[in-house]
């Protein structure tokens, strides 16, 4: 582990504070081109955290952590050697495992099970989104489209109208 990793030094190496990218916490920070260095930007999915800095930020074991990795609760990205990287998403998940199961009494497969369930909400939510837009715009063209068809209507055309019912009274004799 490199010296920017350590617990001591995540604000100083990486360019992420304690907290930076978490719920609260200051925005992500973008380094600039012109440092000499490549240019990147952090989110709250950018895997920064080591497990140790990890389990503090999140008031847990590391053994924990590592439980929860394996049971798929929370899922780390790794490194080339294996080595687990938290994100600050992953750390307010882990938080939120922790609220269930301590708060609400929720067992680990209950918890795996409502964060499948979030998820696939989740997913089916951005997929209503896509679909209304794709909606949205099939409207828009319809409408243009119908517009067009309006305007190409020939203004020397009299529109036929019905001829209004009266009350006129028609005799009809038959031929004999």
């Amino acid at each position: 582990m490199g010296p920017a990793l350590g617990a001591g030094a995540v604000g100083r190496g990486i360019g992420v504070g304690l907290g930076e990218g978490l719920p609260g916490g200051p925005g992500p920070r973008q380094r600039r081109a012109g440092t000499g260095a490549p240019s990147y930007v952090l989110t709250e999915d950018t895997p920064v955290y080591v497990i140790s800095v990890a389990a503090e930020l999140s008031g847990l074991h590391p053994q924990t952590l590592r439980q929860y990795d394996r049971l798929g609760l929370v899922c780390p990205d790794r490194t080339g050697g294996g080595g687990r990287r938290y994100s600050a998403r992953d750390i307010q998940q882990l938080r939120e495992v922790q609220r269930l199961s301590q708060d609400e009494g929720i067992n680990l497969a209950g918890i795996k099970r409502i964060i499948e369930l979030e998820n696939q909400v989740a997913a089916l939510q951005s997929r209503v989104a896509e679909l209304a837009a794709s909606l949205e715009g099939a409207a828009t063209t319809l409408q243009a489209r119908e517009a067009a068809v309006h305007a190409s209507y020939r203004r020397d055309l009299v529109p036929y109208q019905p001829a209004q019912q009266s009350s006129a009274l028609v005799v009809w004799r038959p031929r004999r």
